[in-house]
């Protein structure tokens, strides 16, 4: 299978990254260097993590050449806004150490401040027509909000990295995606998420995904990311362990028959764990991104 996807304006992307939602600063630089020492090269961050100069540092440690690695962070809310945005990219290039990222997105849609959403996304296109960004997307973004942003955007969204995993498969943002071009990147793709709820159940405990990993001498997160990878998405599995690290790119030399996707679709349980995009608000969530 092939490791990489083709994005609509035809870059070419990892579809294995590695993610640092969550990583402490003093310990991203580590991880990312392990990552990369692994044979990941696909890197996805945010502004609102707070660990880009971990990134960065990583990058630069662990000596593998700038243009071999795909450098992914997103725009946050407070940051929203044509001027505010293109502002953004400044600060997230000065922490990263990087000159141009490869994929530059919107962490949330703004519902309640749409106008700023659609601002910040022209301010977005602005950036890829000067050529210091090679694509652009959004995150966490639901069909009424790809709607909505479709009416003035000019450049269709590369990429829409939402939560997906298992448990919660969103399959009308999946297709709203697919109808327009835009490739479904997973967050929380082994379902991380689900243990880190109150009561939201252990896929890495379910009892299918466990069946079809010992049948195939894999780990039921590798099971979950193979599941991602032959439908065509991009996945971001986070770790700082570098055993875990290492298995959740181990996942190139096995393949799950038709009947063992089926059965992973079918444990859909509807239900959500992180954020509502729907429900955020500045006034809730906004919070100032430092200076580079």
């Amino acid at each position: 299978m092939d490791s990489t996807l083709r994005l609509n304006n035809h870059v070419e992307m990892p579809a294995l990254g590695f993610g640092v939602f969550q990583t402490p600063p003093d310990e991203t630089a580590v991880a990312v260097e392990t990552a990369l020492g692994t044979g990941y090269r696909h890197i996805d961050t945010a502004a609102a993590y707070g660990n880009e100069r971990g990134v960065g540092e990583g990058l630069r440690r662990s000596r593998v050449d700038r243009s071999d690695v795909f450098v992914e962070t997103k725009v946050w809310i407070s940051d929203y806004g044509y001027d505010a945005t293109r502002h953004a990219f400044d600060k997230s290039v000065g922490k990263l150490g990087v000159e141009q990222l490869d994929l530059l997105i919107l962490h949330q849609p703004l519902p309640t401040r749409f106008d700023l959403t659609a601002e910040a996304y022209r301010a977005l296109e602005s950036l890829l027509a000067d050529g210091v960004v090679r694509a652009i997307g959004v995150s966490n973004f639901m069909r009424e909000h790809l709607d909505l942003l479709m009416r003035t955007a000019t450049v269709v969204p590369a990429v829409n990295q939402i939560e997906l995993h298992p448990y919660f498969p969103q399959r009308d943002v999946v297709a709203a995606n697919d109808e327009l071009g835009i490739l479904t990147q997973a967050w929380s793709p082994i379902g991380g998420i689900t243990f880190y709820r109150e009561g939201g159940g252990s896929t890495l405990e379910d009892p299918v995904i466990g069946g079809i990993a010992a049948a195939h001498g894999k780990s039921p997160a590798q099971v979950m990311l193979r599941w991602h990878l032959q439908q065509g998405r991009s996945a971001i599995p986070k770790s700082t362990r570098p055993e875990r690290i290492a298995e959740n790119f181990d996942v190139f030399d096995f393949a799950l028959a038709d009947e063992e996707l089926a059965a992973i679709d079918a444990l859909d349980r509807g239900v959500r764990r992180g954020p509502e995009p729907a429900s955020l608000t500045l006034e809730e969530y906004g919070r100032p991104i430092p200076e580079a």
